[in-house]
């Protein structure tokens, strides 16, 4: 059994690489949230549908099947903003996880415009839990790789959750 579980949602690759780089440090266990009938969409109509989506509280079937939460003490939450928001998979993923009496690890990847109100939304969920930290990170696959990478080994060492000894 892992010690960790890293749940996250990817559209472009920011968050999958965010997650990547926590399963090398922490050798975490990664659930990727897939919605079933999801269609690729890029440029604009990408923002208008990502934004129609949260605006309408969303909540796509997904992929994936049960997730066994119950073996892990630290859950990391990773998610793309839209509309200065969580990405709807979220939502599906907390109407089927009540998360109780968790380690809780935030994260999110945007495209420079900020956190936006997610996190203290993703707490309303999270009440049972204890939020042990928060990081955002603009646009890690394609600007300022490397100096993302050291700020987020810098976040898990300040959680308490990685020695780089």
């Amino acid at each position: 059994m892992a010690s960790s579980l890293i749940v996250y949602y990817s559209y472009d690759g920011n968050c999958e690489m965010v997650a990547d780089w926590i399963q090398g440090a922490l050798e975490s266990d990664v659930e990727r949230l897939l919605p079933k009938d999801e269609k690729r969409r890029s440029g604009l109509s990408k923002f208008l549908w990502g934004g129609k989506q949260v605006l309408a509280g969303g909540a796509p079937e997904l992929q994936n099947g049960p997730i066994a939460l119950e073996n892990y003490d630290l859950i990391f939450l990773g998610t793309p903003i839209w509309a200065g928001n969580f990405v709807p998979a979220f939502n599906t993923f907390f109407a089927n996880y009540a998360l109780q009496n968790k380690k809780i690890a935030l994260f999110c990847c945007h495209g420079g415009g900020g956190k936006g109100r997610s996190f203290d939304k993703m707490k309303r969920f999270l009440t049972e839990c204890e939020v042990i930290g928060e990081l955002d990170l603009a646009n890690p696959l394609w600007k300022n790789t490397e100096k993302n990478y050291e700020r987020l080994l810098e976040w898990l060492e300040h959680i308490s959750v990685y020695d780089p000894a």
